[in-house]
């Protein structure tokens, strides 16, 4: 049984309670938990707040109309670099990289060692 807080309802009955099997508990926290590698990122790029919805109109009258066309060559198109093809492991479809983030700094300064007296 754990605690939760139903954001759509105001008033007293906003805190709500909820008793789950062990296995259901574990399968829902766990998909908040992102595999190894992988860092959050939220509400970043075309849907951040301050243009949200500027952005979300644009991409829907861009999508209404026909894709443009490409002019480009054979030799234009072999010095094109090739993005290394990812299959994800659960449904077989490739992966789109859409940018490698490089780490900046370690998540977590490693554990400092105390001399003790």
């Amino acid at each position: 049984t754990f605690r939760w807080k139903d954001y759509r309802v105001d008033g007293r009955t906003r805190n709500k309670t909820m008793t789950l099997e062990t296995d259901e508990f574990t399968r829902r926290f766990l998909l908040h938990v992102l595999p190894g590698g992988f860092h959050r990122i939220r509400h970043y790029g075309l849907l951040a707040n301050p243009s949200r919805r500027a952005n979300l109109a644009k991409i829907r009258e861009l999508l209404d109309g026909a894709p443009a066309s490409i002019g480009r060559s054979a030799n234009d198109i072999a010095t094109v670099a090739v993005w290394p093809t990812f299959v994800c492991r659960h449904c077989g479809s490739p992966m789109i990289i859409i940018d490698i983030l490089q780490r900046s700094r370690p998540i977590r300064a490693p554990p400092v060692e105390r001399a003790h007296a």
